[in-house]
């Protein structure tokens, strides 16, 4: 059906542009981190607002907003399927709350390894980036063979209202996604030093920006 091939496709476009921004993220972290044993707030705060920030995002996804509910209504017996998409939002969760619990021990003048935050935001990123490859191989064809007729019709038309809405809030906010790279930072003094310097120049992102219903 053609609905059908315009909706997954319409997914495939959304995922694909988490999927850039969870990779670019990993990155930027990545080579900002690399030579630090010690970590300032300013970092800690910074991928924590960003982990919450990517994670914030998922729940706004029309996978999760039309597709998920069209397919429990369809097939309740996808139930395990989708418990195990929950799991690996969970697993994400995890490593979220590693960050912010790493900020608190800061505030109490103790140490976290840079290279325990950069495990903290791999382990989010594999979770997230597993969830979508497993949307895409095994949800999205489940949506095939349980949705039927009108029902794509429908979803079809929440798509709709969901990018008009979408398109009006964007008139007068800034988009949250995808993850874009700050502008390069000075390397000044000595590396501890450049380090702190460049954690606190880093920009702090403003709150999720919610769908309005």
């Amino acid at each position: 059906m053609l609905t059908a091939t315009y909706i997954l496709v319409s997914l495939s476009v959304e995922q694909a542009s988490i999927r850039m921004s969870l990779l670019a993220f990993q990155k930027y972290m990545h080579v900002q981190l690399r030579q630090q044993s010690r970590l300032s707030m300013a970092q800690l705060q910074y991928a924590g607002d960003w982990l919450n920030r990517l994670y914030q995002g998922g729940y706004w996804r029309k996978v999760e907003m039309y597709l998920i509910p069209a397919i429990r209504q369809a097939a309740p017996h996808a139930d395990g399927l989708l418990d195990e998409l929950n799991g690996l939002n969970h697993a994400a969760l995890e490593s979220i709350n590693v960050v912010q619990q790493g900020a608190g021990a800061a505030i109490d003048h103790s140490e976290l390894q840079a290279e325990q935050l950069c495990a903290a935001i791999d382990a989010f990123c594999a979770a997230l980036l597993q969830r979508l490859e497993k949307e895409e191989r095994e949800l999205f064809a489940l949506a095939r063979k349980v949705i039927v007729g009108e029902a794509w019709f429908a979803i079809a038309y929440q798509f709709l209202a969901h990018d008009a809405r979408a398109q009006e809030a964007r008139r007068g906010k800034a988009q949250v996604l995808p993850f874009v790279l700050p502008a390069p930072l000075p390397a000044t003094g000595g590396a501890e030093t450049a380090a702190d310097e460049a954690a606190s120049a880093l920009p702090v992102p403003p709150q999720p920006l919610r769908a309005q219903a």
